[in-house]
């Protein structure tokens, strides 16, 4: 039954609009482990960004962007590399503390 009413989709992208925002966000998600965690991550902040300027700043075509950051998708460590610099964001490692 339809009353006349629309919703429109939810999109975090439009929602996580800084850079230290992104770089948090960014940060848990590697901080999980989980790939698809991850590639969602730098996905949902691609977005927040704009593909087009991230496609201009890392060299990689939208369609290929998309193709590597959508839901599932598994990108090459080159393009999270570039992808990372393109967005202004380190990615950075250090020692796990054991139990």
């Amino acid at each position: 039954m339809d009353m006349g009413r629309s919703t429109k989709a939810f999109d975090a992208a439009e929602y996580i609009d800084d850079q230290e925002s992104q770089a948090e966000l960014l940060s848990e998600a590697l901080a999980s482990g989980d790939i698809s965690i991850i590639t969602a991550a730098i996905g949902l902040v691609a977005r927040a960004r704009g593909m087009t300027e991230l496609a201009r700043g890392t060299g990689i075509t939208r369609s290929a962007l998309y193709a590597g950051l959508k839901e599932g998708g598994n990108p090459t460590l080159d393009t999270v590399l570039k992808v990372f610099k393109a967005l202004g964001v380190s990615l950075e490692a250090k020692a796990l503390e054991h139990a």
